[in-house]
Formats: C-alpha cells, sequence, structure tokens
C-alpha cells in the first residue's frame, strides 16, 4: 500500500457570536483538512485548528512541504515518515504553524492504516478501555453581559447532561471578580463534581498567578490551566510549588522535547498535548509515555473527535475534553457525525478509523481555497 495523493483545505467557520477568554476575543475559527488516499483505495482525514487568522498558512505548509514527502509512502510506516517531516521542516518548523501541518498529515495516515486494517483507531493502538472514555464539558467563556449566574446555569446544564467534570475560564477579568464567578460555578456543581480551571495564559508572571489562584483555592479546582505565557516554565514550576491545586499545560507545546522541559521542571501535574498540535498521534504517543515514566497524567486538550481514541488506547490518560455545541469549538460543523456523549463521557466509536467522515457540502461552503 502506498500513499498516492495529500490534499489540504483551508475552512474558516465563523462562530454564532463571539466568544473571549483571558487574552483574546475570536469571532471564527481557521481549520486546515487534510486527505490522504493510496493506491488500495482507501482514504485517511486529519484536521488541526489553525488560529482564529490565517489558517492558510497552516495548510500551505501541507502543500508545499509535505505532500511530496509522504507521496509514494506506506502509510503504516508512520514513525520514518514523522522523522522525514520533521526533519524536512526544520527551517520552517520544530513548533507553531509547520507542526500543526505534521500533525494533520499524521493523522489522516493513521486514520489510512486503521480503516485499511477495519478497526477503530483506538483498538489498532492496543486498546485500553472499553464502553465509554471519561469526558468534562468544557465551557464557561465571558460573553458580553453573561453573569455569574449565568455562568452557574451553565455549569448545571453540564452536569445534568450526566458529564461527571467540567471546566470553565478564568484570567479576563480581576481575581476578586473571577473568585465571584468560580464559586457561583462551585455552588452549581455541589462539591463532588471536578472544577476546572482554564486562565489561557492570562497572567504576566508567577506571583501574580499565585495570588490570583490561592483566591479560587477555597473552592477546590480540579487544575489551573495555562496560567503563564507557554514559554515560560520555570514560572509555571514556580506556581506547581507554590499552590495546593494541580497545574495543567501543554496544549500549545510542540514535540517531546517540549514536554520533557515540562516533566523535568515539575511544571505541570496535568500534560495537555494535543495531538493536532504537537505533531500527530506518533508524537503524541511518545509524549504520553513521557508522563507516564514520570507518574503524570494525560488529558488531551481539544479535538474529542481524535482524543476519544487516544485516551481509550493510554492507561495515563484521564480525559477527554468535550465541547457539548458548536458555539465555543465549531470544526463539528464540518463533519457528517460526532462522539457520542453518554453520562460518564464519550461512547468509543466501533467504525474502522477514527469515525470521522466529512460533510462536503459544508467543507464546500465554508472552504477558502477548495482541496489542493
Amino acid at each position: 500500500m502506498r500513499v498516492t495523493t495529500v490534499e489540504a483545505a483551508t475552512c474558516v467557520v465563523p462562530l454564532d457570536s463571539g466568544i473571549a477568554f483571558a487574552t483574546r476575543a475570536v469571532q471564527e475559527r481557521h481549520y486546515t483538512l487534510v486527505r490522504v488516499r493510496s493506491d488500495s483505495g482507501a482514504e485517511g482525514i486529519g484536521f488541526c485548528y489553525g488560529g482564529h487568522r490565517g489558517g492558510r498558512v497552516v495548510t500551505l505548509a501541507v502543500r508545499e512541504l509535505l505532500a511530496d514527502i509522504v507521496v509514494g509512502e506506506d502509510p503504516r510506516r508512520a514513525e520514518g515518515i514523522w522523522d522525514a517531516m520533521y526533519r524536512d521542516t526544520l527551517l520552517h518548523g520544530r513548533r507553531g504553524s509547520v507542526v500543526r501541518a505534521i500533525s494533520a498529515v499524521d493523522m489522516a495516515l493513521w486514520d489510512l492504516a486503521s480503516r485499511e486494517a477495519d478497526l477503530p483507531l483506538h483498538s489498532y493502538l492496543g486498546g485500553f478501555r472499553d464502553g465509554t472514555v471519561p469526558a468534562y464539558a468544557s465551557g464557561g467563556y465571558y460573553a458580553e453581559g453573561k453573569t455569574p449566574d449565568d455562568l452557574a446555569d451553565e455549569m448545571r446544564r453540564y452536569v445534568d447532561m450526566g458529564f461527571p467534570a467540567v471546566k470553565m475560564k478564568v484570567g479576563r477579568l480581576s481575581p476578586q471578580d473571577d473568585a465571584v464567578r468560580v464559586r457561583a460555578a462551585r455552588e452549581a456543581v455541589g462539591p463532588r463534581i471536578p472544577l476546572f480551571l482554564d486562565a489561557n495564559n492570562a497572567w504576566p508572571d508567577a506571583q501574580t498567578a499565585i495570588q490570583a489562584v490561592r483566591m479560587f483555592e477555597e473552592c477546590e479546582p480540579g487544575w489551573i490551566e495555562e496560567p503563564l505565557m507557554p514559554d515560560d516554565i520555570q514560572g509555571h514550576a514556580e506556581i506547581a510549588n507554590s499552590i495546593s491545586t494541580p497545574v495543567a499545560t501543554g496544549e500549545i507545546h510542540a514535540t517531546r522535547w517540549e514536554f520533557q522541559q515540562i516533566v523535568e521542571a515539575g511544571a505541570a501535574a496535568v500534560i495537555q498535548a494535543d495531538a493536532g498540535v504537537c505533531g500527530g498521534v506518533t508524537e503524541w504517543r511518545k509524549i504520553a509515555a513521557l508522563a507516564a515514566a514520570h507518574s503524570l497524567a494525560v488529558a488531551p486538550h481539544w479535538l474529542a473527535d481524535l482524543h476519544v481514541h487516544l485516551v481509550a488506547a493510554t492507561p495515563n490518560a484521564t480525559w477527554v475534553e468535550y465541547f457539548p455545541d458548536f458555539t465555543v469549538l465549531n470544526i463539528g460543523r464540518l463533519f457528517s457525525a460526532g462522539p457520542e456523549a453518554r453520562p460518564g463521557g464519550l461512547a468509543l466509536p466501533e467504525m474502522p478509523g477514527m469515525g470521522v467522515e466529512l460533510d462536503e457540502d459544508a467543507v464546500s461552503r465554508y472552504s477558502r481555497d477548495g482541496w489542493g
């Protein structure tokens, strides 16, 4: 079996209404889709988030930097192809848009190979969990006119839907005002539901972050996510050593080498590697193994359609992040179906591959550049 074509498209999907978190507001999301075909007739799909503007940069990397490397290769040779893509793009890549492009291509290759084997991806990867994979409902964003009571209603609704944990945003307001929001959310979900807090790089330094998080700790957060800019690994370590709340980070980090720095610095108790960012399925598995070797949990960021499989196949993976609708993460508008939510989390897909099929009408509607 050999790869015959690698195609990529940029889709820009507007949000129903603008949302905001600590450091920026978003009106639309840019995604790169990748489609890989082989001479056996099999097809694999990959995808990644390219930000809220300039997503075509990722698509261009697939087309002009990676496609020629992959065509002609056996798609089951994931390690060799990954190494070739990474080495050949050193001058452009190592993180950011190019590694996101590598991630989407690598994802498509794993999808193709597991479809060819007629196995769901989680089974193709070896399997660990059966039935339902733990998932938390992600939300709690800032919006114009949204009150703490509104936030409480949102969090309560997620629990009523059967999710065993929830996540909300902090960091856009003063710590005092955010403490009111956190308290409202805790009272809404009760004392036993894990309440995760996501700061999205809100605070300028470790001491400011420590002071803020200490104001939330009476509500016993499950973790504080990305309190500082991602490159401030030492600052994350200082925070981790100063508060009782676990620190989670990694959603914008790429490759095993960056995560090794996080682990060795003691900068996080929860590793949030995103397979659409860090280097794909191939690299995500190395990062998860690194975390396991240091007794750390992995809870991947976003992309539940893929991460439900990775969490199912990884013993030290704890949660899938899941958005119950398309108001925040709307890549699902490009798919004909998504993961099935059930009490406790997400049902494991039984179809071959990831179980993701593109809605071609939606892709055509949202695409900026077509398949190329």
